[in-house]
């Protein structure tokens, strides 16, 4: 078998995920190599993700290396690759995922003063953010975990908001000041899940595949499903958390929040084995009630 060659963004999150499924792969006798692959993302570090574009900015570039055979595996944070899969590519695996919730660093959220300048540039944090402090200035922020720090540790900032599963795979935990529970923020689709693409054809989808964890593949593609059935992109206020609650039950919430504070909440439960069914059934509650109306980026 020749050496898999796996795409990677060059951030330190993303090269730790692809070396991380490279030793997974390792450990199932499989040779690979690394090679970095800047995206449309990197190199906008002022305009808003809504602005240039949003989701598939941090995918583009690896994806064409995939289909051009340059590389044969790309690993992904699965929130940022698109609901529909680009044509000739394929998700082999979704291996077992980290935690999903979101974090605020700096200080708690009660504790912040009045007014205090917390940084994000998710439309999902800033419209639940809202929702609980509506007096805070809510600000965008950019670049990598790093930088993000550093900004906040400057001063810039008074507190910021990061997805919990980053932070714990770079070993930042201890910078984490609190993590708000999916009730309180309801996470982004396929959060702290990574996806090991390749090309539909080939052996590289067979070799990954064995990476698969199915409980997790459940999960996500619920909280996909939710989001494609409403037409969201990463940067739509929808949160979305599915997880399994026994061997054959599936529990999920869904969230949409406008920017100007109105929010639409959904708790279901269905059978783990139609959970992208019971994704879509979500989703179509929460039009009938109204979300269309809230899923507007200003």
């Amino acid at each position: 078998m020749p050496v898999l060659k796996i795409g990677s963004r060059g951030s330190d999150l993303a090269l730790w995920q692809a070396r991380h499924i490279a030793a997974r792969l390792s450990s199932l006798g499989i040779e690979t190599s690394i090679q970095v692959i800047k995206t449309t993302g990197d190199h906008l570090q002022t305009a808003s993700l809504v602005q240039a574009g949003g989701k598939g900015l941090f995918t583009k570039e690896i994806e064409e290396a995939l289909l051009n055979s340059t590389v044969d595996v790309a690993v992904h944070s699965l929130k940022d690759l698109p609901t529909e899969n680009t044509p000739g590519l394929v998700i082999a695996a979704i291996p077992e995922r980290e935690d999903p919730r979101d974090a605020l660093l700096g200080a708690k959220l009660e504790d912040l003063a009045w007014g205090a300048r917390v940084g994000t540039s998710s439309g999902r944090r800033v419209a639940q953010l809202r929702l609980l402090r509506p007096d805070l200035r809510i600000d965008p922020i950019r670049g990598n975990v790093d930088t993000r720090i550093r900004k906040l540790k400057e001063g810039q900032y008074d507190a910021i908001t990061l997805a919990v599963a980053g932070l714990r795979r770079l070993g930042l935990d201890h910078e984490i000041a609190q993590i708000f529970t999916p009730l309180e923020m309801c996470p982004a689709p396929g959060q702290g899940a990574l996806a090991v693409q390749t090309r539909e054809q080939g052996d590289a989808a067979e070799i990954c595949s064995r990476l698969n964890h199915e409980p997790t593949a459940e999960a996500v593609n619920c909280e996909r499903a939710v989001l494609s059935a409403l037409g969201g992109g990463c940067q739509l206020p929808v949160g979305v958390f599915a997880k399994p609650v026994d061997a054959e039950t599936m529990d999920v919430l869904a969230v949409v929040v406008s920017h100007e504070g109105r929010s639409l909440r959904k708790h279901r439960q269905g059978p783990r084995r139609h959970a992208e069914e019971l994704g879509r059934a979500v989703a179509e509650s929460l039009l009938h009630e109204g979300a269309a109306e809230l899923l507007t980026v200003p």
